[in-house]
């Protein structure tokens, strides 16, 4: 599974944009659509909130890249070099 953080949501037409952490699809935005969110409602997503998703082609453009199995990462889910020392 990939992560990323939410670029931005279009709550009244039902998908939305992931910020790809750099990895075999780059640095990307991948859409997401509604439909594509498991674990909570598409309507309790952030802009900003961190998610992992599967990512596949895009089945109107295969060319591009569309996020399946959206969910929030939680906190504790986070890779360790996610989180700043701040102890220092």
């Amino acid at each position: 599974m990939a992560t990323g953080r939410i670029t931005s949501i279009r709550s009244e037409k039902g998908f939305g944009f992931i910020k790809d952490t750099p990895g075999p699809k780059g640095n990307n935005d991948i859409f997401f659509h509604r439909s594509s969110v498991v674990g909570v409602n598409f309507e309790d997503l952030r802009e900003g909130q961190e998610v992992s998703f599967v990512a596949g082609p895009d089945p109107r453009d295969p060319s591009r890249f569309r996020a399946n199995n959206v969910s929030p990462v939680a906190a504790g889910d986070a890779p360790a070099d996610e989180f700043e020392d701040d102890q220092n």
